[in-house]
């Protein structure tokens, strides 16, 4: 039995589903359809910070007391960005789950690129003063909705798209793509950096990669305009007739009903989110405060690392649907809380220190990040699984991995930049906990 032909409604113990229902999934469509526009999603998200350093200036105003203000302006924006998604988790999530995954997932992509579009096309402060900064801001609100409701949707339609023991492999898909856009923004914005002077960076040539994102956009748009819904109609109702009520999908709905999930949710993507934005963004800046390391050579490290890190994604996701999600999410929490205090302890002003450290440390985070959408979605029901997945994800990523540079760097400030590894792991020891009581789904039939 396949997990797109599953109805919500248990019968004389099986599943069934409606003659009109579902049809039979094309799963490299679907495939296609997830990840190209989950890509388009965090290339528009990730090329915002690679470029902050070259268009900060053209929307904040230089101080003459500090050359930073510009810079701080922009990041803040930034993070104006990562708590909208939160919001776009709830209100996305909950509109994926009432009216099917495929039309919000447009409205995602869409609501990304026309972020990118508002952002290449901007007026600068000098031409339209303090409206400049607030066109970034309203950009970066309108990509941090989508960026959270992307993860709630796309989660849902790649694990409800894929046959029964491919969920973790299916799963996997989603930091493919989104360490591929990674990869992506990086080289483009290292080309560009070779083609172009600097002062030509400053002026425009930052301007060229969200005017990509906007096109990938549109291209990301037409190949989901061709995927398959994975949330019919009839599926809906018999959610509600298992329930012996009419009671429709309601924006809080998931958390009444599945409170333990919620709290799994949160508590397993604590640490997930916290170690993977310290060992695939921050790292470079850590061992730069920590030992005097040459941020220059933490991109070519950098590289290397999220290579190998998108390799691991469809092997671990694989070997999940073979021997169970429970022991990679365990081998992934013991590792960081045991681990994260001499690794980052070793550190030294290497390139090999740094790389070996790096490798290491994205191995044990893809055993946790190639299979979490399996897991999330396979403790919540169909109807209830965007939302349900997508708040307290969204939640936990900006408490924990948003705020992990800030607390890194006013640690370091305090003269303390070793407490924050004693931070990290104390996380992760939490987050180990309730992953021990998470229960094993792998051969679980969806809904």
């Amino acid at each position: 039995m396949t997990a797109h032909t599953e109805s919500l409604v248990p019968s004389q113990g099986r599943n069934t589903a409606a003659v009109s229902g579902p049809r039979p999934l094309n799963g490299p469509k679907q495939l296609l359809a997830a990840s190209v526009g989950n890509a388009v999603e965090w290339f528009d998200w990730y090329i915002y910070s690679i470029l902050a350093i070259y268009f900060s200036t053209q929307f904040f105003p230089a101080d003459a007391e500090s050359s930073l203000v510009p810079l701080l302006g922009t990041m803040a924006v930034f993070a104006v960005g990562f708590f909208a998604r939160p919001l776009g988790g709830l209100l996305i999530g909950y509109l994926a789950d009432r009216f099917g995954r495929k039309r919000i997932l447009v409205l995602t992509v869409l609501g990304m690129g026309a972020g990118s579009l508002m952002i290449a096309f901007s007026p600068t402060y000098a031409q339209i003063g303090v409206f400049a900064p607030l066109i970034l801001v309203v950009a970066r609100l309108v990509q941090g909705l989508s960026a959270g409701g992307e993860y709630a949707a796309s989660s849902a339609l790649l694990v409800e798209s894929a046959p029964t023991g491919k969920r973790g492999f299916y799963s996997s898909f989603f930091y493919i793509s989104a360490t591929s856009a990674n990869l992506l923004a990086i080289g483009i914005a290292a080309l560009l950096t070779q083609l172009l002077p600097a002062e030509d960076m400053r002026s425009w040539g930052w301007r060229i990669p969200f005017v990509v994102g906007a096109v990938a956009a549109l291209i990301a748009l037409w190949v989901r305009s061709h995927a398959a819904e994975t949330l019919h109609e009839d599926q809906i109702a018999a959610a509600s007739a298992s329930r012996g009520t009419a009671e429709r999908v309601r924006l809080f709905s998931f958390l009444k009903h599945h409170p333990k999930s919620v709290f799994f949710v949160f508590g397993m993507t604590a640490s997930s989110a916290i170690v993977f934005y310290i060992w695939t963004g921050f790292l470079p800046t850590y061992a730069n405060i920590a030992v005097g390391f040459d941020v220059t050579q933490g991109l070519s490290a950098s590289l290397i690392s999220l290579t190998w890190f998108l390799v691991l994604q469809p092997v671990m996701g694989a070997l999940s649907d073979r021997f169970g999600r429970k022991p990679f999410l365990i081998a992934f929490g013991v590792f960081f809380t045991v681990a994260t205090v001499p690794l980052l302890g070793s550190l030294n002003d290497s390139f090999a220190s740094f790389l070996a450290v790096q490798l290491l440390g994205v191995t044990f985070i893809a055993a946790a990040t190639s299979i979490v959408q399996a897991v999330f979605s396979e403790l919540f029901p169909r109807t209830l699984r965007s939302a349900g997945i997508g708040f307290p994800y969204a939640v936990s990523v900006a408490l924990f991995g948003g705020t992990a540079p800030y607390v890194a760097t006013w640690m370091a400030s305090q003269g303390n930049i070793g407490g924050f590894a004693w931070y990290v792991a104390g996380i992760s020891l939490v987050s180990l906990i309730i992953m021990c009581f998470v229960p094993e789904t792998y051969k679980k039939e969806l809904d």
